[in-house]
């Protein structure tokens, strides 16, 4: 009986281990908006012009370049993918022995001694998977890098009648793949990581329990 219990253990450690609520996480990002860096103006020098952190040339435009400074990532996230593979192979031998029909060696009929053998094998597979995203989601500029490029990340957070929307997204942009309404496709942003969770009555509808979860980790079949 203990034996059987600490085997019962062992399996659940097991199933544990190995459920996502358990599995390593990735390090947790702060999608909290970036306040912009405050400058204090320079001492005035006597000239008419005076450059303040609000300035911009005028090639620049109105195109986010600062941290702080917000700008507008348009989702339009479109993947899909096939793959079929198939093999197919066969093979066929005979062999036949004529025994002497008469004297001492004549043991067997002559048709006891014929084989044959046939051997075939076809098999094919195909997998296919698609996905599509679309959407905005206004971002700001967490750092600037001195080759032209911006660390970008931000959250929308919708609040339904049954449950939340999250939408969170975080990568790098390039200054000159900003347009002049300050937008910036998704498809343009490196090392992106899009995000779209929800939580609530709805989502946790959607998912089976959790022992049924356990006996479909454990189960063999």
């Amino acid at each position: 009986m203990p034996t059987r219990t600490c085997k019962l253990a062992a399996l659940t450690l097991v199933a544990l281990a190995a459920s996502p609520a358990f599995a390593k996480k990735q390090p947790k990002i702060d999608y909290a908006p970036t306040a912009p860096v405050f400058v204090p103006p320079p001492p005035a020098n006597g000239a008419i012009f005076q450059a303040s952190q609000g300035y911009s040339a005028l090639y620049e435009g109105p195109r986010a370049r600062r941290v702080g400074d917000p700008l507008t990532i348009v989702l339009v996230e479109r993947m899909s993918a096939q793959k079929d593979v198939a093999s197919k192979s066969g093979r066929d031998g005979n062999i036949g022995l004529t025994p002497p029909s008469a004297g001492p060696l004549s043991l067997f009929n002559p048709a006891e001694a014929a084989a044959s053998g046939t051997q075939a094998f076809k098999g094919n597979g195909s997998a296919s998977q698609s996905n599509s995203l679309t959407g905005e989601i206004s971002v700001t500029v967490a750092e600037v890098y001195p080759n032209g490029t911006m660390l970008v990340r931000g959250q929308k957070q919708l609040q339904l009648n049954r449950g939340d929307e999250f939408v969170q997204v975080q990568g790098i942009v390039r200054i000159a793949d900003i347009d002049l309404d300050n937008r910036v496709p998704s498809t343009r942003v490196a090392d992106a990581r899009i995000t779209y969770t929800g939580k609530g009555d709805i989502q946790r509808q959607s998912r089976p329990g959790w022992l049924q979860r356990f006996f479909s980790l454990v189960s063999p079949f």
